[in-house]
């Protein structure tokens, strides 16, 4: 067999074809049969799977198990992060409550405040009622004295009138 020579310029080869005559073998096959070196090759594929596999392993396990394990920190931190922000939100809650009830007390200062000077007009309201009562109660009496002494007036006046008024004399 004759090998090519190096191609052309123009990328056409330089040398004869090859001929196969009848009897020739074709190149790079053997004379066995098909099915003769399947199990000898199903063998040394088996060792070669096993090895590229752990070779695969070995060389990716070790950023796998430090990416499993950056992955369970950050879930650790999370989980942490979760509970500090629950917190916190409880916290502003109670702050938002804390603001309500202060509202609630100086509403009720407000009231107290109010109700305290309703307490003060009506204890001066009291104050006006009972004098104007006593003074009413006063001016009663003193109607009642003046009626009185009118009354005694007349009843002077109608006596000194009887007594002024000409008595026949008895005669006996």
């Amino acid at each position: 067999m004759s090998v090519p020579g190096p191609p052309s310029p123009d990328g056409v080869l330089a040398g004869p074809p090859e001929v196969l005559e009848a009897g020739d073998l074709t190149p790079g096959l053997s004379d066995t049969s098909p099915d003769e070196g399947l199990i000898e090759d199903l063998a040394v594929e088996d060792k070669a799977v096993e090895q590229l596999a752990e070779g695969l392993l070995s060389h990716y396990l070790p950023d796998l198990q430090r990416s499993k394990q950056a992955l369970q920190e950050l879930t650790q931190n999370q989980v942490v992060l979760l509970d500090t922000l629950e917190q916190e939100i409880s916290k502003f809650k109670e702050c938002h409550s804390m603001l309500d009830i202060n509202a609630l007390f100086t509403e009720a200062k407000h009231y107290h405040a109010k109700l305290v000077n309703i307490r003060k007009e009506m204890l001066m309201l009291h104050e006006k009622t009972s004098k104007l009562k006593k003074r009413a109660l006063k001016l009663q009496q003193k109607r009642q004295k003046e009626e009185l002494e009118r009354e005694q007036q007349r009843e002077k006046e109608f006596e000194r009138e009887k007594q002024l008024t000409a008595k026949p004399a008895k005669r006996t």
